[in-house]
């Protein structure tokens, strides 16, 4: 008898979490867009993927509650692709959707993109975007129609742009961002709102606008702040050369790299350097991590203890010249000057070894213990060296 009820209740726990759990019903694009046509409505499309955690929340949050589902199934015909598949894969690259979960809200007689969202939201938030969906004078369309007319307006520039970035990255702001600047003098770029411009919608280093708050950061620090000009200009080198670094497209990653160190600032190189360093780490070019760390290291992140240690510790894994060897225990020193630590004297005892340099290998292996034991840590590593060298 007790078996029976503990099935019944774990089928009934199942029942009742599948009722809320929204499952995507896979019906063709095609079958979808003629539906919205014969029914005059516009085409409503989910794209996600399966180990995407924020499209899961979205359909568990806001597709699982039956007033979002009424809703939507009223105004739109709806449509859920998953970009893994063949379907979802074409929705992707005819939109130019790069972040997980997009929602995109098409003319089905066009296939006109009238409105299109990104990320997580609440469910208010969620059916609040959807109602302006439906409202002509809020989508796409409309906005750059009045925006091209008026170039130069302000107000219809970010009433466009603003709508743009709910469902767009920062790379598809740059067209519009240009063609309103383009409209300003090189002295108009230095206000207010037309810093909040540039921060959002300039991606391309070598533009104008990007040059002249190179070449005049006191002017726009003035109306904005140095702070926030250093952060621009950390973003844009950013979005420059991760995405080359993420691929391993190292023929484009050296292009786009010429370009920022033409910048020559130290905060560009500084952020280069890392590049270049994590671009070799995952490519296992091990003579180029060299190269660069001999070259740079002292120069750019010689009072970052932690990042001292990191090259030591890739040096002591993947480099075997010795002069090299003696250069990365100089750094890993300087990082103990900086920060003595139980791993980086750790860290020095086992360059040292490497080069076989047995005194000095015992000597940090105990400044090591001595440091782990004051901390009340474990020392098992400390241990296990100073036996392997005291063997010796």
């Amino acid at each position: 008898m007790r078996f029976f009820y503990l099935f019944f209740l774990c089928l009934s726990l199942q029942i009742a979490n599948s009722q809320n759990q929204f499952v995507p019903v896979d019906v063709p694009y095609k079958t979808a867009i003629e539906n919205a046509k014969i029914q005059g409505k516009p085409l409503f499309v989910m794209l996600y993927a399966d180990w995407c955690p924020h499209c899961n929340q979205m359909k568990k949050e806001v597709f699982s509650d039956p007033s979002v589902m009424d809703f939507l199934n009223k105004n739109y015909v709806c449509v859920w692709k998953n970009v893994e598949k063949e379907e979802g894969i074409a929705l992707k690259d005819k939109y130019n959707t790069k972040s997980l979960p997009t929602f995109l809200f098409i003319d089905p007689k066009t296939e006109t993109l009238l409105y299109a969202l990104k990320g997580e939201s609440k469910k208010a938030d969620f059916l609040t975007e959807a109602n302006y969906a439906l409202n002509s004078r809020m989508q796409l369309p409309y906005l750059e129609k009045e925006f091209l007319a008026d170039p130069g307006n302000s107000n219809k520039f970010f009433a466009y742009l603003n709508t743009l970035k709910k469902g767009k990255d920062r790379t598809d702001l740059s067209i519009p961002t240009h063609i309103y600047l383009n409209t300003q003098s090189d002295a108009q770029l230095v206000s207010e709102l037309n810093w909040r411009v540039i921060a959002n919608g300039v991606t391309d280093i070598k533009s104008r606008e990007f040059q002249y708050v190179l070449n005049h950061q006191k002017d726009f620090a003035a109306v904005a702040s140095q702070n926030r000009i250093d952060r621009k200009i950390e973003s844009i080198v950013n979005e420059s050369l991760r995405p080359y670094v993420d691929n391993l497209d190292t023929i484009n990653y050296y292009k786009q790299r010429e370009i920022i160190k033409s910048i020559r600032l130290q905060k560009t190189d500084s952020l280069v350097f890392k590049f270049d360093l994590t671009l070799a780490e995952r490519t296992e070019k091990w003579d180029f991590y060299k190269k660069v760390t001999l070259e740079n290291t002292e120069k750019l992140v010689w009072n970052d203890a932690s990042f001292l240690k990191d090259i030591g510790q890739t040096y002591l894994k993947h480099i075997s010249d010795a002069e090299a060897l003696k250069k990365a225990i100089s750094w890993v020193k300087h990082s103990i000057e900086l920060n003595d630590s139980y791993d980086g004297n750790l860290l020095l005892a086992r360059l040292y070894n490497k080069i076989k340099d047995k005194k000095s290998a015992l000597k940090y292996a105990k400044d090591a213990k001595v440091i782990g034991a004051e901390m009340g840590w474990g020392t098992k590593d400390a241990d296990d060296l100073l036996a392997e060298l005291n063997k010796k």
